[in-house]
């Protein structure tokens, strides 16, 4: 009887100390979560403080006035996590050779040419004429400057060819179509120096400039409309003059500066109304300046001209060849400094940026004989 007693007292002790330890494993854990609850509310506590300093009505709105609304958790403003957002990929630079080139091309004018062909053709260039290549980064900003006047059938053509073929060469580009209004004599060259300056008021990011006459359009496309080092003169071989040049110091047709150099030589005159010398005069300049001209390789600097009848108010300018003997006496006072002209009309098309303008008339001269 005594040691079935004593069996008992024994388990009987055991479970009591089971019991003991468990308790005392329950009150260590509980101990710590009190400990952890009572530092996180403290810690609440200390950062609540300057939050409603910084932002008085954040207690208020926490209090899910309005239908539908979800408070947060913490009963303060949530703020959003610092996540980076989308990254936009770097472009590499533009190849210097550009690998889509198709070199010499087959130049018509009989076809029918609507502009609404023109623009299905061109889907990339946005409204203005503007372009930029989507799979690389052009070194230069390009401007086109086109001197206008009852060239529509032209300007039409020109579109069609010139188009894909600053496309194919990676250019970053814009085509602004400088149009004289009224029926004065034209003056080409004042028309360069505004579509220079109006360009700029659009995008000063414009490093590059292309002066190109809208009825030449190039034969080969590997003739690249940028700048270099040096101004560069692109139709050195035309069909108007056996695909060769007139004479050695012509610079008409289409020629490119950049930025820095056409202020170099302040610009283009602007006092030659009608026809001729003002290609010689800026060929003057650039030599007056001690730059160099730089041309393509005579097999692809070939134009194609449209060919059309005379502006009748686009005459020989008679006192021209006094002009360009004074090129030196005239260069610091006639120029884009001194260029003085009216926008009437700023018009974006889906292929280029119409800029009407008036320009003034020319002087009266002597009558000849």
């Amino acid at each position: 009887m005594s040691r079935l007693l004593g069996g008992t007292l024994e388990r009987v002790c055991k479970a009591v100390l089971l019991l003991c330890l468990l308790h005392f494993l329950v009150a260590v854990i509980l101990y710590f979560d009190v400990y952890a609850q009572h530092l996180a509310f403290f810690s609440r506590f200390s950062a609540r403080g300057p939050a409603r300093a910084l932002h008085p009505a954040a207690s208020s709105s926490s209090n899910c006035s309005r239908p539908n609304a979800t408070a947060p958790s913490s009963g303060l403003p949530e703020v959003p996590s610092a996540r980076p957002g989308p990254t936009v990929p770097v472009l590499p630079p533009c190849s210097d050779s550009p690998p889509g080139l198709v070199g010499r091309l087959l130049i018509e004018f009989t076809s029918p040419m609507p502009l609404e062909r023109v623009q299905r053709e061109n889907p990339g260039v946005l409204m203005g004429g503007r372009y930029t290549p989507p799979d690389c980064t052009p070194a230069q900003t390009v401007a086109v400057i086109i001197p206008f006047r009852h060239r529509e059938h032209h300007l039409r053509y020109w579109l069609h060819y010139l188009h894909p073929i600053l496309r194919r060469q990676r250019l970053r580009y814009g085509v602004y179509v400088i149009n004289q209004h009224g029926e004065d004599t034209f003056n080409r060259a004042k028309l360069l120096n505004v579509g220079f300056l109006e360009a700029l008021k659009e995008d000063a990011t414009y490093d590059c400039f292309i002066f190109s006459d809208v009825d030449l359009v190039p034969m080969d496309d590997r003739n690249l409309y940028r700048c270099g080092d040096q101004p560069r003169h692109f139709a050195i071989a035309m069909d108007k003059f056996g695909f060769r040049l007139p004479y050695a110091g012509y610079f008409g047709g289409v020629s490119g500066l950049s930025k820095a150099q056409f202020l170099r030589i302040n610009g283009f005159p602007n006092e030659y109304w009608g026809w001729g010398g003002e290609d010689d005069d800026i060929f003057n300049r650039i030599s007056l300046t001690g730059m160099k001209i730089s041309r393509p390789d005579i097999r692809i600097g070939r134009y194609r001209m449209i060919k059309h009848d005379r502006d009748k108010h686009n005459e020989p300018n008679p006192q021209r060849f006094t002009k360009i003997q004074n090129t030196k006496l005239t260069m610091k006072r006639d120029g884009i400094g001194s260029v003085r002209y009216q926008v009437l009309e700023v018009s974006r098309q889906p292929l280029f940026t119409n800029i009407t303008v008036d320009i003034g008339r020319p002087p009266s001269w002597p009558p000849r004989g």
